[in-house]
């Protein structure tokens, strides 16, 4: 069995928090996290400032990132064509990733484009990351329904991954963007969509309340999924999508996980604990 990948989201647990959080304070806290050892930092946004103003540094904080002695690769949000051909000019950016809603309404609130129009961006933005050596990793947000009435199934989000497969996308990352996943669903799609597309590497982005967490991930991963996003303490949460956020998937319940059922994760535990306590820290007192 290959090993399982955690995607570490500081941006996530970030963007929705109010309060400016100062360039040198978001650095500090990104590179307590690059000496984890994570497969891939979420590490930030390339969005309009006004939609999400906690990232308005973004390329500030990039640019004073050390990314020498980590094996970490990073990740940058992207909404529209223009964020992407920021996000290729850095060479230390290996992925963007691209929330691509299945439900009309978020997808408009989310990036003013219908679902039709996001289609034409998102082979946009695919063919400047493949011109530009990066890999795109497509959040199929609502993943897992909507609280907008928007048309929602299993069906519905086989339909959608097939198209992105069509399309030429290589890494999916079925999104619970309100946390109301529940494990039948999630072990039903992952079990089904995995065998059906063997040529896409699928991924788990969890939203949810402290106590549903396990059964999500235990469904994901009895499923066939390895590749999970996380926040340490499970701070964030979409600041789109309603107005009560739902937390993150906690990345210590993530690494629980994967210690039970001995699977290599392959993190340093030391650099975790001291990253750890700079959450604490950075998000009591920002929050």
């Amino acid at each position: 069995m290959p090993s399982p990948k955690i995607i570490e989201c500081p941006r996530d647990a970030m963007q929705g928090i109010k309060t400016f959080v100062p360039t040198v304070q978001k650095v500090r806290y990104l590179q307590s996290l690059l000496d984890v050892g994570f497969d891939t930092l979420d590490f930030g946004s390339f969005v309009s400032p006004r939609a999400v103003p906690q990232m308005k540094d973004a390329e500030a904080v990039l640019e004073q990132l050390d990314t020498t002695h980590t094996k970490t690769r990073l990740l940058a949000i992207v909404a529209n064509l223009r964020g992407a051909q920021k996000a290729c000019g850095y060479e230390k950016i290996d992925f963007l990733g691209y929330p691509f809603s299945i439900s009309e309404n978020f997808q408009m609130r989310n990036t003013h484009k219908t679902i039709a129009e996001s289609v034409g961006v998102l082979q946009s933005i695919l063919e400047l990351t493949q011109s530009h050596n990066k890999h795109l990793v497509v959040y199929l947000s609502m993943g897992f329904g909507n609280p907008y009435g928007d048309p929602w199934s299993v069906d519905v989000v086989a339909t959608w991954t097939q198209k992105l497969a069509e399309m030429g996308v290589k890494i999916v990352s079925l999104s619970d963007t309100i946390g109301t996943a529940n494990p039948h669903d999630i072990s039903y799609l992952f079990s089904h969509l995995i065998p059906e597309f063997p040529a896409l590497e699928f991924g788990a982005h969890f939203h949810t309340h402290p106590k549903q967490w396990f059964e999500k991930v235990d469904a994901a991963f009895q499923g066939g999924c390895l590749r999970f996003d996380g926040a340490v303490q499970g701070y964030g949460g979409c600041p789109m999508a309603k107005d009560e956020l739902i937390g993150n998937m906690p990345t210590e319940k993530l690494i629980n996980f994967f210690i039970e059922n001995k699977l290599p994760h392959g993190l340093n535990l030391a650099h975790f604990e001291s990253a750890y306590n700079k959450a604490t820290q950075l998000f009591t007192f920002y929050s």
